[in-house]
This record gives structure tokens, C-alpha cells and sequence, in this order.
């Protein structure tokens, strides 16, 4: 092969790499983060199985209120719904029951959050939540195939945000919402590690660029926002 073709070649298969070294990048910040940032963010360390005490804390009702945030999701009983992120299955027990005839499904990339979700399933024998192992990459989910999407805490922690809202893109049916839980990065009375909450703004400049808007932001959590958006009309 002649050195131009050679040259060519290299730059042709350089262009996917560049790209991808582009979308992140790579720098010192957050004890609590992990040296990569996307789109000005730095993406926190991801929270193990072993705080799953701590999902599950008495606590939680009166911090974060679930079961307002299970109302704003007006589920109808024909939902399909995923929860990504679904951790111990805290809030995959609280839709079940409303979508009776629809289905839970619970993603996670951890195998000992899913399997503390199958032990909580067989003792309460629900028959309409599904468990699916997800990658950092992708939520492995058909394509057009859910009505609502729950992130609650666990977008902020996602080693590939773009890749994984992308993934979540495609599994969303047209006229889907996706409901993204956060704490509140504006409000300094939370008492969540910086990096471990995110701001409107920041929210909106994300999930913009992955195709969504913001429909609403339900301003009803004691510590959290509430923002759901839906895809764009192209």
C-alpha cells in the first residue's frame, strides 16, 4: 500500500477515537467523583450493593417522599415502566401494584441488587416486574418498548451518560416520559455531596443533547427535583 493510502487510512480509523476521547474528559476533582467529566459535570463514584441498607432507611419517606413521586408519575395500569437503576427495588414494589395489568421492569447493573429484588418478589409474589442486567453502556432493553422511565439518584453515577441515555432513547416509546430524580445541586441545604446532585440547568443541557426536552419540572419533593422530559418532535 502506497504511504498516502497508509496516511489516509490511520486519520479514517483515528476519527472514532478522537470522538470518543472528545465526549469526556479526564481530570482531577470531587474526592467523591471519579476524574471524569461530561459536559462539565464530573460523574460520581457509583453506590455498591453494600449500602443497600441505606436505600431501604426508615428514613427515606419523609427525605425524599416516594410516594408523592409515584403520584406525580400518574401511572396507568397498563405501564410499562423501567427503573433504571433500580438498586434494592424500592420503588419498583411502590409501581407494581399501579400498573396491574402493565409491567415493572428493574435495571441494574449490579447481580446482587437484582438478586435482592428476586428475594423481595418471592416473598411478595409479584407477577408483573421483570429483572434485566444492564452495562455500563446500555440498559439492554428492546427498542420502543416503555411508556415511563424512572432514574431516581443514579443518572449523576452513570460511567457513560451518553451512551446509557441513548440506550434509554431507543427503548422509549414516542410519546414516553422519563422521569429524572435528582438532589437538588442549586439548593446548599441538602445535605447530599456536591457531586452527587445535580442542577436544572445541568440536567436540561444533558438530556437536550441526547434529544430530550423538558416538559416540567414538578417542584413538590422535599429534596429532590423532579424533571420530566419526553423526546423531541423531530
Amino acid at each position: 500500500m502506497k504511504p498516502m493510502a497508509i496516511a489516509i487510512l490511520w486519520i479514517l480509523l483515528a476519527i472514532p477515537l478522537t470522538q470518543a476521547q472528545e465526549k469526556y474528559t479526564y481530570k482531577n476533582g470531587d474526592p467523591n467523583g471519579i476524574g471524569k467529566w461530561y459536559m462539565g459535570r464530573e460523574i460520581a463514584h457509583v453506590m455498591g450493593y453494600r449500602g443497600i441498607k441505606w436505600l431501604d432507611r426508615a428514613e427515606r419517606e419523609e427525605e425524599e417522599n416516594p410516594n408523592r413521586l409515584i403520584r406525580n408519575m400518574d401511572i396507568q395500569r397498563t405501564d410499562v415502566i423501567a427503573d433504571i437503576g433500580a438498586g434494592s427495588g424500592y420503588h419498583v414494589f411502590k409501581m407494581a401494584p399501579k400498573a396491574k395489568e402493565g409491567q415493572v421492569i428493574a435495571v441494574d447493573i449490579q447481580q446482587e441488587m437484582l438478586d435482592a429484588i428476586q428475594q423481595k418478589m418471592n416473598r411478595k409474589r409479584f407477577q408483573n416486574i421483570s429483572l434485566v442486567k444492564g452495562s455500563e453502556q446500555s440498559v439492554n432493553l428492546p427498542a420502543n418498548i416503555v411508556d415511563k422511565i424512572l432514574m431516581v439518584d443514579v443518572y449523576h453515577e452513570f460511567n457513560y451518560p451518553a451512551e446509557m441515555i441513548a440506550s434509554i432513547y431507543l427503548a422509549m416509546k414516542p410519546d414516553a416520559e422519563l422521569y429524572l430524580i435528582e438532589y437538588r445541586g442549586e439548593d446548599y441545604s441538602v445535605p447530599i455531596k456536591k457531586v452527587h446532585k445535580m442542577t436544572e440547568r445541568q440536567a436540561v443541557k444533558e438530556m437536550e443533547a441526547a434529544g430530550f426536552r423538558l416538559k416540567e419540572n414538578i417542584d413538590n419533593l422535599p429534596w429532590q427535583h423532579c424533571m420530566v422530559f419526553v423526546k423531541k418532535q423531530k
